[in-house]
């Protein structure tokens, strides 16, 4: 089959990572709101970017002990192509202003790193940061750090059903054998749990072209903090959000009969 190799330790496949105990297990967060803060300031939109590096910093040392063992943030999108140059140059510097500070520390503190999203279009030099850092902390099993990067949702089931459809044509899978499980398997997600919980803070509700497929049965919440302020509290918030919620995924039974919800 078709599909992706990099999986994460311990990952339970399609299934939600949800434990008994509350979870969420798996948190993926839209990084938003860099530019409107610093415009709230009078500076300029990539002094926010950079301070949206020290919240990443801050929320990655906090998820572990709130329970969070995959963690997945939204970077940079196949539309942020569309941004001034100056500002696409801060947020393709943005990694390297990130991995140059914290790689030794991931790999010292057991955290293993995958970045997802199209490699094409990158420059070089960030290729190959992107992947030292997920072979130096391949080893690593205490948490687990997925960077989407120049990634979009609909382009990742684009590339999935390319590599399926070339598959298929190459005689080596039967189109017959497709199932959501298969189709899952060439996202370049593959191997990790599906999202329980989606955090979009700034105040926008929307995904923007983030983990469509993966998000199905995700829990949403929306904040209105702008991600550069983002904390520990923030996150926490989050979290507490998530467990009040009556998670059905697609059915439940009330009065004996099956609910759609």
């Amino acid at each position: 089959m078709a599909g992706r190799s990099k999986t994460s330790p311990e990952a339970s496949g399609p299934a939600s990572a949800a434990s008994a105990a509350g979870g969420p297990l798996h948190v993926a967060i839209v990084m938003d709101g860099n530019g409107r803060w610093a415009q709230k300031r009078g500076l300029p939109r990539t002094l926010g970017h950079r301070a949206g590096v020290e919240a990443l910093r801050r929320t990655v040392a906090a998820a572990p002990d709130l329970g969070v063992r995959w963690l997945t943030v939204y970077g940079f999108s196949t539309e942020n192509w569309s941004r001034p140059a100056a500002e696409v140059r801060e947020l393709m510097a943005l990694p390297k202003r990130y991995f140059d500070s914290d790689l030794k520390r991931l790999e010292r503190e057991g955290v293993r790193v995958r970045a997802v999203g199209r490699r094409e279009g990158l420059a070089p030099d960030l290729v190959a940061l992107l992947d030292e850092a997920e072979q130096r902390t391949a080893h690593n099993d205490r948490f687990f750090l997925q960077i989407a990067f120049n990634y979009g949702g609909q382009a990742d089931i684009a590339d999935a059903a390319r590599r399926l459809a070339e598959a298929a044509a190459a005689g080596r899978l039967d189109p017959a054998t497709i199932t959501e499980s298969v189709f899952a398997g060439s996202l370049s997600t593959a191997g990790l749990p599906l999202p329980d919980l989606i955090i979009r803070p700034s105040g926008e509700q929307r995904l923007s072209n983030f983990l469509l497929w993966e998000a199905a049965y995700a829990e949403l919440v929306f904040q209105d903090v702008l991600w550069p302020d983002y904390d520990a509290a923030s996150l926490a918030d989050a979290i507490t959000a998530f467990r009040s919620r009556d998670r059905r995924f697609g059915g439940a039974v009330s009065d004996d009969v099956l609910v759609a919800g």
